[in-house]
């Protein structure tokens, strides 16, 4: 086999985020009456928190903004374009979508199937996630993925993020092998699949929906079922 260890992305490539995100704040946005408080429909929440969401992230990865300004500024963000100053508020909500996140299980297609596949052929498989500890740990195991990986990188543990090559060479070092014996399957192009070639390692990128463009990953999927032929 030319490579020894996989390693995974979590959000967007294994754990189906977009659904689970979408139907957790649907159900905030019920849980907390926003319409009476003046947001007009579930899909204006939607659309404000993403944009929010995603401004934040680009923020936290660049080391601009800490944990909790990420965790807490996209609601409260959200909510003021509906002119609604609540502190409270927004903090309830930002509570309660960690509390409530983590136990959507939507996978997308073939991920156990592709999981089990690369079990029985005895790779070691392991996950590189940007998310909080805590917070992944809990999809990863109410997903019933968890007992795949043998080892968990968090960003919060590695004291790094995607795209910094510091986190791919802790999750190398952690699973005692070499970047060049590994390989790296992501949604990402920046974060992942970038990330994962300045540090030496092979890619395979999945994402049918933004071709890669900036370099040329190592390998290009849609379906998760690729890997089999690959691997």
């Amino acid at each position: 086999m030319k490579y020894k260890h996989i390693f995974f992305d979590l959000d967007h490539t294994l754990w189906d985020f977009e659904t689970n995100s979408y139907q957790t704040l649907e159900e905030l946005y019920h849980m907390f009456n926003l319409g009476a408080r003046g947001v007009p429909s579930f899909e204006a929440f939607y659309d404000s928190y993403v944009i929010h969401n995603e401004i934040l992230w680009d923020r936290f990865r660049k080391g601009l903004i800490n944990r909790n300004d990420l965790r807490y500024k996209r609601f409260s963000r959200t909510l003021l374009d509906f002119k609604i100053g609540d502190e409270k508020l927004s903090n309830s909500l930002s509570e309660k979508f960690l509390e409530v996140l983590p136990f959507k299980t939507a996978l997308f297609p073939y991920t156990v199937e592709v999981l089990e596949y690369l079990t029985a052929k005895n790779y070691p498989l392991h996950m590189i996630t940007n998310g909080f500890e805590d917070t992944q740990l809990l999809k990863m195991r109410n997903a019933k993925i968890d007992h795949f990986f043998t080892h968990i990188i968090t960003s919060e543990v590695a004291g790094s993020l995607k795209p910094y090559r510091e986190i791919f060479d802790y999750a190398i070092t952690k699973a005692a092998t070499s970047a060049t014996e590994s390989v790296m399957i992501g949604d990402a192009l920046e974060l992942d699949i970038i990330g994962a070639h300045n540090a030496g390692m092979d890619q395979i990128y999945f994402n049918a929906k933004v071709p890669a463009t900036t370099m040329q990953p190592t390998y290009c999927i849609s379906c998760l079922s690729e890997l089999k032929t690959i691997l």
